[in-house]
């Protein structure tokens, strides 16, 4: 997992970056809180109705997500994750990036994670 600070490379920059390197971008938006940020992940990625919303549920649904990304040949992705100011204070902020570190592992090279910090 990659950490940026916004004021180093804008969005649009990184995404530039992603689709020369070959690869899709997702954008994650900024949350405040751990039930927004999970609940953002799982509108984003497309998780399943049934995600829980909890740690893990996103643990789960990120693995499911690693194995369907290179379904019908889609190129790897990139997960533009932008983190609040505010949420890099919570313990779920360190927790949260030790599972989607975990999920990069888990698919390889078909997922990458950036961290960007607002």
């Amino acid at each position: 997992m990659r950490i940026f600070s916004g004021d180093t490379w804008t969005l649009e920059e990184l995404e530039e970056q992603v689709a020369a390197a070959g690869r899709r971008s997702v954008v994650v938006p900024p949350a405040d809180s751990k039930r927004a940020v999970l609940e953002t992940f799982g509108e984003v990625l497309g998780f399943a109705e049934h995600y829980g919303v909890n740690l893990d549920a996103l643990n789960d649904s990120l693995h499911d997500f690693a194995d369907s990304i290179t379904d019908n040949g889609n190129p790897p992705v990139t997960v533009l994750w932008q983190v609040a100011a505010l949420f890099r204070s919570e313990r779920a902020f360190g927790i949260i990036c030790e599972i989607l570190q975990d999920a990069e592992r888990y698919a390889g090279t078909d997922l990458a994670v950036t961290a960007v910090f607002l």
